[in-house]
């Protein structure tokens, strides 16, 4: 599988793309976009001033070279999901960070360079049936320049019963060619909801269970916000499938940041 329908790309899975970009470009073969999120309806960039699609100019296939989304925290400094940029820690300067933009179409908004990747010391990966699973799935992107926009409020989940998700991503695992930012109201599920679906892999001490099968986040959502009452308490992360029957997604909770 050449794309991994994760919330995530690793970084063996996210050079297969680069090369398959790459193709794509030469053979003038990119299919018509799709309808993101599955299960969601479009959403406004400005009710997210924070949230950015974070790409390269390198991944051709998506439009702003978006594979993953991320969230403001300081005027220069973006907290998205580790697997979305490990492969670039040596070469932060060919990520970027886009904001304020509806569809990744368009021109509007404000693009920004990276300059700086951290990842979390605890990240490591493992696998549940073939798909890549991030433990610790935080990093900070540094940016080149400050931006002039509001930061998002973390927080912890609570007991909420309900969150928002929002992203770039397919509306469904087959999509790779959305363009329009969507948001979604998703379940959020107890540890024990995840533990039955994923065994040993979810740990419910750096991960949090939301999502159904119908509304979840998927391919090219990862590092997006899962937010409650207004504010981020965890990022996408992975999940087996998008949607999936008895697979809930998976969130990497903010309690120990990098």
């Amino acid at each position: 599988m050449a794309l991994p329908v994760r919330r995530a790309l690793g970084s063996a899975p996210l050079a297969a793309a680069l090369l398959i970009a790459l193709l794509f470009s030469l053979v003038g073969a990119l299919p018509a976009p799709a309808s993101a999120i599955v299960g969601g309806t479009p959403a406004p960039a400005a009710r997210y001033p924070w949230l950015a699609a974070v790409g390269s100019p390198v991944f051709l296939v998506r439009a702003s070279g978006q594979f993953c989304g991320g969230v403001l925290t300081a005027p220069d400094r973006l907290l998205t999901a580790a697997h979305c940029v490990d492969l670039f820690r040596a070469v932060p300067w060919l990520l970027t960070a886009t904001f304020g933009r509806d569809d990744l179409r368009g021109a509007g908004g404000e693009t920004v360079q990276v300059k700086g990747v951290r990842v979390h010391p605890g990240y490591r990966e493992t696998s549940f049936k073939g798909e890549t699973v991030g433990h610790h799935d935080l990093a900070v992107l540094t940016l080149a320049r400050p931006v002039r926009r509001g930061v998002a409020v973390l927080d912890r989940p609570g007991a909420a019963p309900a969150g928002e998700i929002a992203g770039w991503g397919g509306t469904s695992a087959n999509d790779l060619f959305n363009t329009r930012l969507r948001a979604a109201v998703v379940p959020v599920h107890a540890n024990a909801v995840c533990e039955r679906a994923y065994g040993d892999s979810f740990d419910g001490s750096d991960m949090l269970c939301a999502g159904s099968a119908a509304s979840d986040s998927c391919e090219f959502d990862s590092g997006g916000p899962l937010l409650v009452r207004g504010r981020v308490v965890a990022l996408t992360s992975w999940g087996y499938g998008c949607a999936r029957p008895g697979y809930p997604g998976v969130y990497a909770r903010l309690g120990s940041l990098p």
